[in-house]
């Protein structure tokens, strides 16, 4: 019976591809058609004049590059690069004292869903958070500089994909682990997977003041695999939802052998109540971590049955819903928060999974939407409107219907493949019902050919009206997994450094660069500006450093250029180390002097008309 659902799914899948290549033929035929007319109104909306900006930030995962990518909505513009998980030459980030010690060793991570910081629901746009699933780590980017503020490392997890989601007032970043492992990072055979293997979810605390994480709690769960998760809203904000896949407890072959339930689950758990617990003491500590396993704890979690391996789940702008989508079953399926808590008040329940309380399907579930041909929903995103978009990986499109009755009102092609997609304030309280991006895993033959690796892409759609409108494709090298548009008003960059007369290792003056040897630390409190390094005001070759082989040294430059687009770089010639200073800024390169030898210093960022000139030198005197 399991081989004939199996084949009978692929059936399925290759009669969807079928019906999507027609779908596409068609549709080609009339892009072709299409007046010149009608292009120039596309350009017309995503064209932005000299002089004024974009409406929207869209921040997106960088994918495994673990960077943060930043473009302007709707021109599709790519503005900035923001190094967060992997060292960056271009800025040097990874380099300089703070950030190597951020990044801890680590020269990669996979970043995959951006989170922006949320008040009452809404984007509060003073911070973003970004999830490793490469190396178990969560960090911070303050949105006033664009840097990132803080890492924090994981322990008991197993990649943290289903993260991060803030909840309504970023009380908590909960990061849902994708892999189970056991605790502590502990041997243990497969074999054992179901008694030695845990799930495990973090509970992050964020301290804005001080710009620091903190590992509040973590909650075991089964050892299931945990893809999305989403936070409630409004009258479902005590509540996280997530979706699961690998119920079979699989350990091998998971294309064939995590498909073999015809439903896996949606796990709702209370956060508040387990916040409470834990604060009244009622938890294990495992690994130096609060650990709290909710079915100890009435009320604390329970489980939905879902369309098997399902990916994202998604909380409706007025937190009364959440939606699955089906990836393997092609159907969005619609979950109602009040039936839910009905369920849970008269403890309604059709079963019980490794020791969670399952709700009966019919009872919460509103309706399944099913169009026509549409195969593989991924995600859900949202409008003013009362309507949700879903990515169709299989059949390559966009479907827009309504949240209330399932009524499908329009679809477009996206080229090809989308994932995620991300709507202008789509995942708050409040969206805006304005722009729509599909972040798409292949591109094919839309951009200049580049060689077998194909860039990925992203399509643009104004979804402000009746139909949606395809304006344009955009390439984005590597995928882009995930991404939240953010309106301009929103987030307020500083334009510089403000000055800080006590802050640590500053100078602020060119008359105040001075050099310090503490035993064999070298400490050069230096100064950069148009058009010059000034290490030591003193000596009569101030841009000149000159230390002992075997000496730790420390370069403490501090940007005086209180001018905003400034920055200048510090570079020293075959010590592979490069770093940065904005302007206003204070940072600090941190080395030992290995190489003796006389080694040039320059600045790397284009800074003036006498750049070439801004330059010094590290001296190296050789051992005896």
């Amino acid at each position: 019976m399991k081989r004939k659902g199996i084949i009978s799914a692929v059936s399925g899948l290759a009669a969807g591809v079928l019906v999507a290549a027609v779908f596409f033929a068609d549709f080609n035929k009339e892009e072709k058609a299409s007046s010149a007319a009608d292009n120039k109104s596309k350009a017309e909306k995503v064209y932005v004049p000299y002089g004024e900006y974009d409406d929207y930030y869209m921040l997106a995962s960088g994918g495994h590059s673990g960077q943060l990518f930043v473009y302007g909505v709707p021109s599709m513009r790519k503005i900035r690069t923001v190094p967060v998980f992997t060292p960056d030459p271009a800025t040097g980030y990874g380099y300089d004292e703070n950030t190597k010690k951020m990044l801890g060793g680590y020269t990669w991570g996979d970043f995959h869903h951006p989170a922006v910081s949320e008040t009452k629901g809404d984007y509060d746009g003073e911070f973003l958070f970004a999830n490793d699933v490469g190396n178990n780590r969560v960090a911070a980017v303050d949105l006033s500089t664009f840097h990132t503020a803080d890492i924090m490392s994981l322990p008991n997890m197993g990649g943290p994909h289903a993260g991060v989601f803030v909840t309504e007032n970023t009380e908590y970043i909960a990061l849902p682990t994708r892999f189970a492992r056991p605790l502590g990072g502990k041997y243990a055979e497969l074999d054992k997977y179901k008694e030695e293997y845990k799930g495990v979810v973090s509970m992050a605390k964020f301290d804005r003041d001080k710009k620091k994480f903190n590992l509040a709690y973590q909650i075991m769960l089964p050892p299931w695999s945990y893809d999305l998760s989403d936070a409630g809203k409004k009258m479902s904000g005590d509540w996280i939802v997530m979706t699961t896949y690998n119920t079979e407890f699989a350990t091998t072959n998971l294309e064939i052998n995590a498909s073999q339930n015809d439903r896996d689950y949606i796990v709702l758990i209370n956060w508040k109540k387990l916040e409470g617990e834990v604060a009244k003491g009622n938890y294990k500590e495992i690994e130096g971590v609060k650990m709290v396993d909710p079915r100890d704890y009435k009320g604390a979690i329970y489980a939905i049955p879902v369309s098997k391996s399902p990916h994202g789940v998604d909380v409706t702008p007025d937190g009364k819903r959440f939606i699955a989508a089906g990836k393997l079953a092609p159907l969005m399926t619609v979950f109602s928060f009040e039936k839910a808590f009905e369920a849970i008040e008269k403890e309604d329940y059709s079963d019980e999974k490794f020791g969670i309380p399952v709700l009966p399907y019919k009872k919460v579930m509103e309706r399944e939407v099913d169009p026509p041909g549409a195969l593989g929903p991924l995600h859900t995103q949202f409008d003013d409107k009362g309507n949700a978009y879903n990515t169709m990986f299989i059949s390559s499109e966009v479907v827009k219907w309504k949240v209330d009755t399932g009524e499908v009102i329009d679809r477009k092609p996206s080229y090809f493949s989308p994932g995620h997609s991300s709507a202008a304030e789509g995942d708050t309280v409040d969206p805006d019902g304005k722009w729509l991006v599909a972040l798409n895993k292949i591109a094919k033959d839309n951009f200049l050919s580049v060689g077998p690796s194909h860039p990925e892409s992203m399509d643009l759609f104004d979804i402000s009206g009746e139909e949606m409108e395809h304006i344009m494709a955009a390439p984005v090298d590597p995928e882009p997994h995930y991404a939240q548009i953010v309106h301009k008003d929103k987030i307020k960059p500083k334009k510089l450094y403000e000055k800080d007369e006590k802050r640590k290792n500053a100078v602020w003056s060119k008359e105040d660069a001075h050099i310090e040897r503490k035993g064999n630390e070298v400490h050069v409190y230096g100064v950069a500006l148009r058009s010059k390094f000034v290490f030591d005001a003193k000596s009569d070759r101030p841009d000149a450093v000159t230390v002992n082989q075997g000496d730790r040294v420390f370069f403490h430059m501090t940007n005086i250029d209180l001018d905003q687009d400034i920055t200048h770089g510090f570079g020293i010639n075959d010590y592979n180390l490069n770093f940065e200073v904005q302007p206003g800024q204070t940072n600090t390169l941190e080395f030992v002097a290995d190489q003796a030898g006389t080694f040039p210093i320059y600045c790397t960022n284009f800074c003036s008309a006498l750049h070439q000139e801004m330059s010094g030198y590290l001296l190296v005197k050789p051992k005896e």
